[in-house]
C-alpha cells in the first residue's frame, strides 16, 4: 500500500525527513518545530497507489501531551496532507494534546470530538484501562476510531479500534536497550529505571522488556523504578535521588524522549559522567549531544515522521470504509526503531538539526 523512496541513507540505515508545520497543540496554534528539526534534504516518503474516494476529509488526532516527540509525528502528518493537496484532495485535521499526560482529559477530548462529525478520530492511547471503554463506546455509536503514534490498545486488550499506525515493538525496544545496558556494566551491579507515564502502553511495554532482560542476570539488581510523567525536570530529580541513595549504581534505563535528558544532566552534574551507563529513547537534540559526548551509551530512535505520514494514508482508507486486510492496509503497521550509538550521533544531529551547528 505504501511506497517509500529513499533520498538519503545515513550509515545507521535510518531515514528521517521533516517538513511543513504542525497544526495545533493545546491552544490549537502552530507548534514550534525547532525541537523536532527540519532537515535540508527532499522528502523520503511518497503516497501509495490508493486513490481516495472523496476530495475532502476532516480528521481529529489527539495524543498524550504537547512534546517535541509528537511534533515530529505532526510533521509527517502535514507532509502527507500537502502531497494529497497536490492531487486536489483537501484534508483538514486537528492535532491536539494537553500540556501534561491525563487519561481523563483524553477521554473528554474523544467524547467532544465525537460530537463534531469527523471522518476519523485518531488517539495515541494514554492509559489502556481508562481510554479503551470510551473507544469501544464510540465505535458502537458508529464513529471510526484508529490509534496511532507510540501507544496502541489492541484486540487482546479488549479494544475495538479499527487500526493502529505506530511502534508495535515497544517491548522489544525496551529489551534491546536493557541488553545493551547489561553488556556495558559487565552483567552485574545495581541499576535503576525511569518509566515515563504510568499506564501508557509504550512506556509500560518498554519497562516490561527492561525487567525481563534484567531478570536473566542474577548479578544485576534493579534497585528502583520511578515514573517521571514525561518530565525532564522530574527525571532529573529522580536521578539525583538514585545517585544519592545508591552510591554503587552502575546504570540507568530510560524509556522515553524526556528522561534520558534529565538523567544525563544529573549524572554530569554529579561528576559521574563515565561511571554511570545510560540508555534511552529517541531523537531530542540534547539527548543526541549527550550520546555524542558519551554520557549516554545508546538511544533507540523511532521513525516518528513516517508514523505521521502513514497515519494520514490509513485514516483516508478508514474514512472511505475500507477494512484492514492484505489488499488495503495493515491492522498494525511496522514502524522502525534504530539503535544509535555515540559514533553515529553527530551524523544524526547534522541530519535532524542542521541549524544547530
Amino acid at each position: 500500500m505504501f511506497k517509500k523512496v529513499l533520498a538519503v541513507t545515513l550509515a545507521f540505515g535510518m531515514i528521517f525527513s521533516m517538513g511543513g508545520s504542525v497544526m495545533a497543540a493545546e491552544t490549537e496554534e502552530t507548534v514550534d518545530t525547532a525541537e523536532a528539526a527540519e532537515p535540508s534534504e527532499s522528502e523520503d516518503l511518497v503516497l501509495g497507489d490508493y486513490k481516495p474516494q472523496k476530495t475532502e476529509y476532516n480528521f481529529y488526532f489527539t495524543y498524550k501531551l504537547v512534546h517535541a516527540w509528537w511534533d515530529a509525528v505532526g510533521l509527517g502528518l502535514e507532509d502527507a496532507v500537502q502531497q494529497y493537496k497536490d492531487q486536489g484532495i483537501d484534508i483538514k485535521y486537528e492535532y491536539v494534546a494537553p500540556v501534561a499526560p491525563d487519561a481523563i482529559d483524553q477521554v473528554n477530548r474523544l467524547e467532544e470530538a465525537a460530537g463534531r462529525n469527523f471522518d476519523v478520530i485518531g488517539v495515541d492511547v494514554n492509559d489502556i484501562d481508562i481510554v479503551t471503554p470510551t473507544i469501544n463506546n464510540l465505535i458502537d455509536q458508529g464513529h471510526k476510531i484508529m490509534t496511532f503514534s507510540s501507544s496502541d490498545a489492541t484486540k487482546e486488550d479488549g479494544c475495538e479500534r479499527i487500526a493502529y499506525v505506530g511502534n508495535t515493538h515497544n517491548y522489544q525496544d525496551g529489551y534491546d536497550l536493557a541488553e545493551i545496558l547489561a553488556e556495558k556494566i559487565g552483567k552485574k551491579g545495581q541499576v535503576a529505571a525511569l518509566g515515563g507515564t504510568i499506564g501508557a502502553p509504550c512506556h509500560e511495554d518498554r519497562i516490561k522488556g527492561f525487567e525481563d532482560c534484567m531478570a536473566q542476570y542474577p548479578d544485576i539488581e534493579v534497585v528502583e523504578i520511578q515514573y517521571d510523567n514525561d518530565s525532564v525536570e522530574q527525571a532529573l530529580t529522580y536521578t539525583e535521588g538514585f545517585l544519592q541513595k545508591y552510591p554503587d549504581l552502575k546504570g540507568i534505563f530510560c524509556n522515553n524522549m524526556s528522561n534520558p535528558i534529565g538523567a544525563a544532566q544529573a549524572v554530569v552534574d554529579a561528576g559521574k559522567d563515565g561511571d554511570i551507563t545510560l540508555v534511552g529513547m529517541d531523537h531530542d537534540l540534547r539527548a543526541l549531544e549527550y550520546l555524542r559526548d558519551g554520557t549516554i551509551s545508546a538511544l533507540g530512535v523511532q521513525d516518528c515522521y513516517k508514523m505521521g505520514f502513514d497515519t494520514i494514508q490509513v485514516a483516508i482508507m478508514i474514512a472511505d470504509g475500507l477494512e484492514p486486510g492484505d489488499d488495503t492496509y495493515p491492522e498494525q503497521t511496522e514502524e522502525q526503531t534504530t539503535i544509535v550509538y555515540p559514533e553515529d550521533a553527530q551524523a544524526m544531529i547534522d541530519k535532524l538539526y542542521p541549524d544547530s551547528k
